[in-house]
């Protein structure tokens, strides 16, 4: 009987870094997903992507989100700016982390009140469009001591990192691996493929599984086609949902 009462196995197609200037890479793809049938996206919105970006400057792309709020994709807080352009400290671990991991780290070298005011501006935009949020997800899953302190403040339900998903205000972690590409060079999208791949079946008894997309996977054939390739095939054994859904679902 406790089998039975077990949820089925779920995945989440999520949109990372969705913001005015990027939306036009996705537009065709969410077009495809759709066709394929009633697949609820989480959209990693960025108030304001880069510095240049802000949300309340582009109606038009409000709107579509608007829009897909309305049929059933939910909206999380990716941060603010998605950028780190600060001075780089002396330590060969902040160096690598900043520099060669990521160039966009955002949150991972805030002090407390620097995360409070950038998840407060963050907030305060999504408030004024009408936006219903239930989690943040910090640019490369990477957080600061500080900004997990400033998170605590505010009445997230989730945050995530590269292994799952976060419950707030427990911090308790959730397994969910995810899949996700590097398509920015040639041998960056062939490793992938076959990093991808052996992920997928290597997490195919995880209860959720999450596609993490990115801009960049939308500009090359191989990655786009991997990408809707293997929502149809989650289609076949898994439920689509967002990431707040299957929370709710599995309590």
């Amino acid at each position: 009987m406790a089998d039975a009462a077990k949820p089925a196995p779920a995945f989440s197609l999520v949109l990372h870094d969705v913001a005015p200037s990027t939306w036009r890479w996705y537009t065709d793809f969410i077009a495809e997903i759709d066709r394929l049938g009633d697949i609820p996206l989480t959209l990693l919105v960025v108030p304001d992507f880069h510095r240049h970006d802000r949300l309340d400057r582009h109606p038009s792309f409000c709107t579509d989100i608007d829009r897909r709020i309305a049929r059933g994709d939910e909206v999380a807080l990716h941060g603010y700016f998605h950028d780190d352009p600060g001075p780089i400290g002396a330590s060969l671990k902040d160096w690598y982390m900043r520099r060669i991991h990521t160039h966009e780290g955002e949150f991972y070298p805030l002090d407390q009140a620097q995360a409070r005011w950038r998840i407060e501006q963050g907030l305060a935009q999504f408030a004024r469009l009408d936006w219903p949020v239930q989690g943040f997800v910090p640019p490369a899953w990477l957080m600061s001591a500080d900004s997990r302190q400033a998170l605590r403040q505010f009445d997230f339900a989730y945050t995530s990192d590269i292994h799952g998903l976060i419950r707030l205000p427990d911090w308790q972690s959730v397994a969910a691996p995810t899949l996700v590409w590097s398509a920015r060079s040639p041998w960056r999208r062939g490793l992938s493929l076959a990093w991808n791949e052996l992920g997928r079946l290597r997490h195919a008894r995880a209860p959720l599984l999450r596609l993490g997309l990115h801009p960049v996977d939308m500009r090359h054939a191989s990655s786009r086609h991997y990408w809707l390739e293997t929502v149809e095939r989650m289609l076949e054994t898994r439920t689509p949902l967002t990431k707040t859904a299957w929370l709710a679902c599995t309590g």
